[in-house]
């Protein structure tokens, strides 16, 4: 299983609205990919832990599918339409990073 991240990065200047993201966003995105994409999640940073300093992110979204040729399947052919949403949530340019995913415990 390989696990795509999207992370938004943070700045005195990041915008993002959650409930767009999570009601709209992240729906379309599940309902274009269909089946290649097994479950999604969504993260808000809270805290970095260290006083008057920001996370490096300000959220992210974790896209699970089985193989990196299913997720290629399922997003690739909808990457305009999804890319073209982005302003719609943010002012902030997304960092994408793949993964293999070796342990997925509950």
């Amino acid at each position: 299983m390989i696990k795509v991240s999207v992370m938004y990065p943070n700045g005195p200047d990041a915008r993002f609205d959650d409930a767009y993201y999570c009601e709209r966003h992240m729906p379309m995105v599940k309902r274009l990919m269909g089946d290649t994409c097994k479950y999604y999640t969504v993260d808000r940073a809270l805290s970095s832990g260290v006083p008057d300093s920001n996370t490096p992110y300000i959220a992210m979204a974790h896209l699970y599918c089985d193989s990196l040729d299913a997720f290629q399947a399922g997003f690739g052919p909808h990457t305009k339409e999804i890319m073209a949403d982005i302003p719609n949530y943010t002012n902030q340019k997304p960092v994408i990073q793949v993964s293999e995913v070796l342990v997925d415990a509950p």
